[in-house]
């Protein structure tokens, strides 16, 4: 494998979460989603003097408190992580066992799984695990402004749009940290040579891919004098 095709490898792992924060409806073959992450109003990173509760341990929540909370998680589509966790754990199963078992085995281990992980972690029970951290994270009034402003034309459009503007940046950030990295190594691959090899590109980078628009064709062959 090169060098090129790590950093694709470890750009599609890491990058997976933030790509897949578009809200996604669960289907009952298992389809392709994506890594789920948090949606807006949800404090990706908290403060330092936020210490958040281990939802096994939590303190119950105040009613009143339980209920803005899941309203905000409806508002937001975060009440959805719990299917999107539970279709990508799924996916990832069956794209796991896709050689080890024959398709007619395969659908039916995949029907018998689904149903058993349904029965043993719930998608409601991820929302459930989720309010005591909200609970935590967020007052009561920061609670209700957060629901005045997801309830606005401007939240919504805020939850509808703001995925894709994360993703699309997402995609930038990373085109231009791949092309600096890869400059930086090839111009250490003097001082260390065993780069030079690694750097090459392979089949797996699209050496033997028709040509793109950065790629010119190979020029054509001249033309041969007819025959006397």
């Amino acid at each position: 494998m090169t060098v090129k095709s790590v950093f694709i490898t470890a750009v599609l792992f890491f990058g997976s979460p933030l790509l897949a924060q578009t809200p996604s409806t669960p289907a009952p073959t298992p389809a392709a989603p994506k890594a789920p992450t948090h949606q807006p109003g949800v404090a990706a990173h908290p403060s330092n003097s936020t210490t958040l509760p281990d939802a096994a341990n939590a303190d119950k929540v105040d009613p009143a408190k339980d209920t803005a909370i899941r309203h905000l998680m409806d508002l937001t589509q975060t009440s959805k992580m719990g299917d999107e966790i539970n279709a990508y754990i799924t996916k990832q199963v069956h794209d796991g066992l896709s050689q080890a078992l024959q398709p007619d085995r395969l659908a039916k281990f995949m029907a018998d799984f689904s149903t058993k992980l349904d029965a043993a972690a719930p998608a409601s029970a991820v929302t459930d695990a989720v309010v005591p951290i909200y609970a935590k994270a967020f007052s009561m009034e920061d609670l209700q402004g957060l629901i005045q402003f997801y309830e606005s034309p401007l939240g919504q459009r805020v939850v509808k749009t703001l995925p894709q503007v994360a993703q699309a940046s997402q995609r930038v950030g990373v085109e231009l940290e791949q092309k600096g990295a890869l400059t930086v190594l090839q111009g250490m691959s003097n001082d260390y040579p065993e780069l030079k090899q690694m750097l090459q590109p392979g089949p797996e980078d699209g050496a033997d891919k028709a040509p793109g628009p950065d790629r010119a064709p190979a020029p054509a062959p001249a033309p041969q004098p007819p025959a006397k």
